[in-house]
């Protein structure tokens, strides 16, 4: 268990109080995740990390979430080795909504990984690139104090990355980040928390779908074998996400919860978030 001291910490959400000024270094490299997730992830780097291990971003995109990262542990002074996963890649859909839209001229094909080298320049010391499939990269080796998780959008998916990379986490001081563990389309999140729940305390949601986990305790091999998500049925899914709104009561709202219910119910057997049709109710 986090002591109480870690507890009250996060409850009071203290990412709140990160100023623009602050985020000004990472202003330039546009991002998908929310305002509160660009705060949270500045202050994880430059009031929460002590250097205890790697900085690992699993599904950065162009390197927004890595340049908060980067940029708040430059504001600590640190320099711990940062890592960053993604396929690299954004059709002309993604690249008008995202990029161009966020001051990136416009440019041919869908490799964006010169163009986050590009834009992740200024921490370039300290930034490691992995592009491919994360799976296939795995973890070089060394312990995680944070570790960022925006790529679970399968089963497949989030049981090797909990493989290949919860065994890493230092207990009592690696933090978690799930950004998608209230999107409607993947309930096997919370599922699959609900099974290491021995290994992970809930710490704070950040809007609007991030949940902070503290690793408690390193996953074993057999505790991970045990927590896989993609032999479990539907009615078992929902039994977990049933107990995660349990477990998350005064941390996370409710109503994502039931949407899952919703999204497993139109979708059964559906285990690829992208596959996923939107229920009538979530409309």
């Amino acid at each position: 268990m986090p002591s109480d001291a870690t507890a009250d910490l996060f409850a009071k959400a203290p990412w709140n109080g990160v100023s623009d000024d602050d985020l000004a270094p990472a202003a330039h490299v546009p991002t998908m995740i929310s305002p509160d997730e660009r705060r949270l992830y500045f202050w994880l780097a430059a009031h929460w990390a002590t250097g205890a291990g790697a900085l690992v971003d699993l599904g950065c995109f162009a390197g927004g979430s890595t340049a908060r990262l980067a940029a708040g542990q430059h504001a600590a002074g640190r320099a711990a080795p940062i890592h960053a996963y993604d396929r690299f890649t954004a059709d002309e859909k993604v690249k008008r909504r995202v990029l161009y839209s966020g001051g990136v001229a416009p440019f041919d094909g869908n490799d964006i990984l010169p163009l986050a080298r590009r834009l992740l320049a200024p921490w370039q010391g300290c930034i490691s690139f992995h592009p491919g499939e994360i799976e296939d990269n795995g973890w070089p080796g060394g312990p995680i104090e944070i570790l960022a998780l925006d790529a679970c959008k399968s089963t497949a998916a989030t049981d090797a990355i909990a493989g290949a990379f919860f065994p890493h986490l230092v207990a009592g001081r690696s933090v978690v980040v799930h950004q998608d563990f209230l999107h409607w389309s993947q309930p096997w999140l919370p599922a699959q928390m609900e099974l290491l729940a021995e290994y992970f305390t809930p710490l704070a949601h950040c809007p609007p779908s991030s949940l902070v986990y503290l690793c408690t305790a390193a996953p074993d091999a057999a505790a991970l074998a045990a927590a896989r998500t993609d032999t479990l049925s539907d009615d078992a899914l929902v039994g977990l996400v049933d107990g995660a709104r349990t477990r998350l009561s005064g941390i996370a709202p409710k109503a994502p919860f039931a949407r899952m219910e919703a999204g497993l119910a139109a979708n059964p057997g559906e285990r690829i978030a992208w596959r996923f049709r939107k229920p009538a109710k979530t409309q």
